[in-house]
């Protein structure tokens, strides 16, 4: 039951990233530019999503727990760190470069334009390292290689 309604939660993000236009990578770097073709659309989709996430998160916290699950994932970090602000610049630069952000650029997969495919390719990559450098493990292997 928790898996489906996962999927179906995913399916109706999916769909409304298609809706909205954010799987267009154009349409993104056009709202970005406000110098040039500057497209304010994406404004309202912005202001939709806060104010469903606000009135969503006021009806959640009501609630002792998920209703599938025994406990809310919540991250439990309140300050922040190097990571949290690298983290975020490398988002934001990379969202800014491709028109892509991870959700979108999911959902712009199956038509299978080049760039997707290789802003999938080097997300997946830079998930990888990103978990490797966080181990340890690339700085041990370039030592061990020395």
């Amino acid at each position: 039951m928790r898996t489906f309604f996962g999927f179906l939660s995913g399916l109706v993000f999916g769909v409304g990233l298609v809706i909205s236009g954010m799987s267009d990578p154009a349409k993104v770097l056009n709202f970005l530019d406000v110098a040039g073709t500057w497209d304010p659309s994406l404004a309202f989709v912005m202001g939709g999503a806060t104010l469903t996430a606000f009135i969503g998160y006021r009806l959640v916290w009501r609630r002792p727990k998920p209703v599938l699950d025994t406990s809310f994932d919540v991250p439990k970090a309140t300050h922040i760190d190097p990571d949290l602000v690298v983290g975020s610049a490398m988002f934001g630069i990379g969202w800014g470069i491709g028109g892509f952000c991870p959700g979108p650029a999911w959902t712009a997969l199956p038509l299978l334009e080049p760039g997707t495919i290789i802003f999938i390719i080097a997300m997946l990559a830079g998930l990888w390292l990103g978990l490797q450098a966080k181990a340890g493990q690339i700085l041990t292997k370039v030592g061990s290689t020395r």
